[in-house]
């Protein structure tokens, strides 16, 4: 089970607006000066904020990579996948004890 989390999805949303709002004011500032400056103002440390910015920009197509909406897909098919295979184990199990018990059977 994860954590429980320390911002609400409104904190986050805020954060991300004021970095967003601040490089639009200032053309030349980067995400990391941004997040240096607004971060302390709203109690979030500057790498949280960075990579809730990071993650964000993803999401919105602006940078490559893995979105929440895929990775979540992602978690939930690895899951899947290893409860057929517990699933698959005790079937190959049960069928290896009947076969044999139906091996004894015809003996006897």
């Amino acid at each position: 089970m994860p954590a429980p989390r320390k911002f609400s999805d409104e904190m986050r949303e805020r954060a991300k607006r004021m970095v967003r709002e601040a490089r639009r004011q200032e053309p030349g500032l980067s995400v990391n000066a941004a997040c240096k400056r607004i971060g302390p103002q709203l109690g979030v440390l500057p790498d949280t904020l960075r990579g809730w910015c990071r993650q964000s920009d993803i999401d919105d197509g602006l940078a490559p990579g893995v979105t929440t909406a895929e990775s979540d897909e992602l978690k939930r098919l690895r899951q899947e996948n290893a409860e057929l295979r517990r699933a698959n184990e005790i079937l190959k199990t049960a069928s290896a004890f009947f076969a044999a018990a139906e091996l004894d059977r015809r003996i006897r």
